[in-house]
């Protein structure tokens, strides 16, 4: 008999729910997940996820248009969930035929049978990256989604979790670019004795070791509400969101769902539990997740929050930027870039991909002279603070905000990031471009910006590497087999500097991000003078291998 259920996610939005489900007893059959998902109340279209795709959240839609033409063609991303989108043909229960680019369906690491596994929280994941429908497109839906549902949490676990995530990091011939994981695993049932988010979880190992080795962005909802399933927030290598909701037409507020503040008053127990161990800040991005309007498993139009929604904002967001970089190896664009070497193979790189997304990001909007470097919106933490106020802003140690992570994500901002082209520092530099490289230990880079910058304008560096797992492959075909196991073998430090150009010492710099336990370092700040600057990439301290790969991204303004 088909097993048909309703997922957990990490939305704990209890206030909404599904109507005109006609299958509702699904949901009856684990009623002691009432807490998930999901949508309040059907809705004219008033096109919500168009608001968040479009100019008011993360501006995609101005990348599906001419010039650009962006919709994700011929790019592959990924799903990970308990359950999966359905498909009309193949699932009775999907009485209409879903708006999607499915490029295959799984449970687990096997094909997926007809009327098995079928969720409505991942059919409306599915929806916000790849939706074709006119009325509620999609962030990118030319892209192709593959999707593994890990089954019931009674026969399934953390193993059987990587097992799915690896099957879909090597679909398309192992030309994945980005997994969606809108779900996670609670601590309580984690096998490690006292478990803490402290990155040592089997999942979360997996999917570090999965980025490096199948050179997979994974975008990890962030956690919410009271009982919620942190693992794998706890990552290194991905990207963690937040969400963010509407003020005045505009998504700029952290939701107060979004359980990322300081473990302080009432509920400062759950809070620690739920947050990263030591210093190290979980939330590296801000997505639209609030009152979003997608697409249920029965075709109504429904409304839904969370990050489990935040989360596909940025997944489809790559897809995106990798259609135009694919778009420039292939040479179907002309640009200026290439005329030059300023593309290469570096632009398919997850850490690039890191590196561009949370640099681009939008803090504090830009009052139209540029000076904050085009930002669109002023984004406001759960107590109205802004980046400025933030101790990520003055304190070199803390990279991210542990609200705000970098920012609020932008897309089409970080399609003029990564257009800007691959600069070597062998030669001077744009004022914004990106970079992949790798360091020596007790070595240094210079990128040396060609042009002054000017004084009173801000300028935006991002660092990111990987934190090294490596596979214990007892039977050494080199896949993840049930039963096997990972070992962490840390993360080097390094560090990135602002300095004027004829300084020579690291504490003479402008600015700084030296944090001792993050995989991403972060400079926002004010140029002092007009003058020419650059910026340093430095690896001083060795944990593991003695060569460092890196993805570093900026952002400046040049005098006139």
């Amino acid at each position: 008999m088909a097993e048909n259920y309703l997922v957990s996610d990490r939305s704990h939005c209890v206030r909404n729910k599904i109507i005109g489900d006609k299958k509702r007893h699904m949901g009856k059959k684990l009623a002691f997940l009432a807490w998930t998902l999901a949508a309040s109340g059907l809705i004219a279209p008033a096109f919500a996820l168009e608001d968040s795709v479009g100019k008011a959240g993360i501006n995609a839609l101005r990348l599906h248009q001419s010039p650009y033409n962006l919709t994700g063609r011929k790019i592959a991303i990924g799903q990970v969930e308990i359950g999966r989108p359905g498909k009309f043909g193949l699932d009775k229960v999907v009485s209409w035929n879903p708006p999607f680019n499915l490029g295959g369906l799984f449970h687990q690491n096997r094909s997926a049978s007809s009327n098995t596994f079928v969720d409505n929280h991942a059919a409306m994941v599915a929806t916000v990256m790849v939706s074709t429908d006119k009325r509620l497109s999609g962030v990118a839906p030319g892209a192709k989604l593959y999707a593994s549902a890990v089954g019931p949490l009674k026969r399934s676990g953390q193993p059987q979790e990587c097992l799915s995530t690896q099957h879909v990091a090597q679909q398309n011939g192992g030309d994945v670019r980005a997994i969606n994981f809108s779900f996670g695993e609670s601590l309580q049932r984690d096998p490690r004795t006292d478990a803490k988010l402290d990155g040592n979880a089997l999942l979360t190992q997996c999917i570090d070791w999965s980025s490096r080795v199948h050179d997979v962005i994974y975008v990890i909802a962030g956690n919410q509400g009271k009982g919620g399933i942190p693992i794998p927030t706890d990552h290194f290598n991905g990207i963690t969101t937040a969400y963010s909701t509407k003020r005045r037409g505009q998504f700029t507020k952290v939701d107060f769902a979004n359980l990322s503040a300081k473990p302080q008053g009432i509920g400062r127990k759950l809070i620690k539990r739920e947050i990263n161990v030591g210093p190290r800040r979980a939330i590296n991005l801000i997505a639209p997740g609030s009152n979003i309007a997608i697409y249920n498993l029965n075709g109504k139009i429904t409304r839904t929050s969370g990050t489990s929604f935040a989360a596909p904002h940025i997944t489809g967001s790559v897809a995106l930027l990798q259609e135009f970089g694919d778009s420039i190896l292939a040479g179907k664009r002309q640009t200026d870039l290439l005329k030059s070497d300023r593309w290469s193979m570096d632009s398919r790189r997850h850490e690039v991909m890191k590196a561009v997304l949370l640099n681009s990001a939008d803090k504090i909007q830009d009052k139209g002279d540029g000076l904050l470097l085009g930002m669109s919106r002023t984004l406001l933490s759960k107590n109205n603070s802004t980046w400025l106020n933030s101790d990520a802003y003055w304190n070199e140690k803390i990279p991210l905000d542990i609200q705000l992570g970098t920012g609020h994500l932008n897309v089409f901002r970080a399609y003029q990031q990564f257009s800007s082209g691959q600069w070597s520092p062998q030669s001077s530099v744009a004022s914004r471009g990106w970079d992949y490289g790798s360091l020596p230990i007790y070595s240094y880079k210079e990128y040396v910006i060609e042009q002054p910058l000017q004084e009173g304008s801000y300028a935006s560096v991002t660092l990111t590497w990987d934190r090294l797992v490596e596979l214990v492959d007892e039977n050494q075909n080199q896949k993840f087999d049930l039963g096997e196991n990972f070992r962490d073998r840390g993360l080097n430090n390094l560090n990135i500097y602002l300095m004027s150009v004829d300084q020579k010492y690291t504490i003479d710099s402008v600015c700084s991000s030296t944090s001792e336990v993050d995989s991403v370092e972060h400079i926002f700040c004010r140029i002092p003078k007009t003058g020419r600057y650059k910026i340093r990439v430095d690896y001083l301290q060795r944990v593991n291998q003695n060569t460092q790969p890196y993805a570093l991204a900026w952002w400046t303004v040049p005098s006139p």
